[in-house]
């Protein structure tokens, strides 16, 4: 079965949903163009992959393959990929007439900073070649130097409007129905992210042709907002041993994870009718347990001890 990330990947700029101001710049670029190196720099599932390669089909045609080259920073970060197939694919001439080619560096922020250097090296040196695209998730990862070659496009998550626009256009093309809960569903459990929307998507239609919120949160490992504001409440209230068999529920018979059930805490701690100061310190034991369960510590009795914690703050 094809992946619809991909299968519905846009192919150009115009298809690509949201980023209105960058994609608006990139399309000057690729009419005049004069593109300059770039830095695409934003959480996941934003675009920057797909701008990237809307942009060379859009500047090259139908010859962008023979152009363009995609590499991923995180598989290779060393010194040698800079040196060697970087470097041999930038000092080569470009096919069908271009002017330069393109590489495509993804997650860049995953480079060593030596690799990062010779790469600055390499940019500057052969411009007259290539240009140079690097995405990353954190633009503060990419050494100053670089950043200062780039022109920097900060990506940011994609509106719910959007997402549900785009979701629509697929289940329409797959003869899927959406109900009004799935689709808040499965824009709680993006949370702007484009890809988890579509991936979230796909798994529920591989259970059903109609989604709702049930096969979503099924298929996604998200705590239900509704469930996670019944444990902290039970919680706030002084009813330890109840909130504590919510948890049972989440993590025995939804499977979720530690991280996944502080997210939902998370999620709904600050409609609780509490005072600021008190969502405050609940916030901060929040990270605390998070940091803990994430070093290794046992997530049960670390989030009991949350729950704990709350409860004695309900109770004053």
């Amino acid at each position: 079965m094809e992946i619809w990330t991909e299968k519905y990947r846009p192919k150009t700029l115009d298809e690509v949903v949201g980023q209105k101001h960058i994609i608006k710049s990139l399309k000057a670029y690729a009419k005049s163009g004069a593109i300059p190196h770039m830095l695409f720099a934003g959480p996941a599932g934003t675009g920057k992959t797909t701008s990237a390669l809307a942009l060379a089909r859009e500047y090259y045609g139908e010859r962008w393959k023979e152009n363009f080259e995609e590499l991923n920073a995180s598989d290779e970060r060393g010194l040698d990929v800079v040196r060697g197939r970087i470097k041999n694919f930038a000092r080569t001439a470009p096919i069908g007439g271009a002017s330069f080619k393109i590489i495509f560096l993804d997650e860049a922020d995953a480079l060593t900073p030596d690799a990062q250097a010779a790469l600055r090296r390499t940019m500057e040196r052969y411009t007259a070649t290539c240009r140079f695209i690097l995405s990353c998730n954190y633009s503060s990862k990419i050494i100053e130097p670089i950043q200062s070659r780039c022109v920097v496009f900060r990506f940011s998550l994609v509106d719910e409007e959007d997402i549900a626009r785009y979701l629509s256009t697929i289940a329409e093309r797959e003869g899927l129905e959406i109900t009004e809960d799935g689709m808040k569903s499965l824009l709680y459990v993006a949370s702007g992210d484009m890809r988890r929307a579509i991936n979230a998507m796909q798994v529920a239609a591989s259970l059903s042709k109609t989604i709702d919120s049930e096969v979503v949160y099924r298929m996604a490992a998200v705590a239900k907002p509704e469930v996670a504001k019944k444990m902290m409440e039970a919680a706030l209230e002084g009813n330890f041993l109840g909130a504590r068999d919510i948890l049972d529920t989440m993590l025995i018979n939804d499977g979720l994870s530690g991280e996944d059930v502080i997210k939902g805490l998370h999620d709904v701690v600050f409609d609780m009718p509490i005072s600021e100061i008190k969502k405050a310190e609940i916030i901060d034991r929040m990270g605390e347990v998070e940091f803990r369960i994430v070093e290794g510590s046992n997530e049960r009795i670390q989030l009991e001890a949350l729950l704990a914690y709350i409860a004695a703050k309900g109770k004053t």
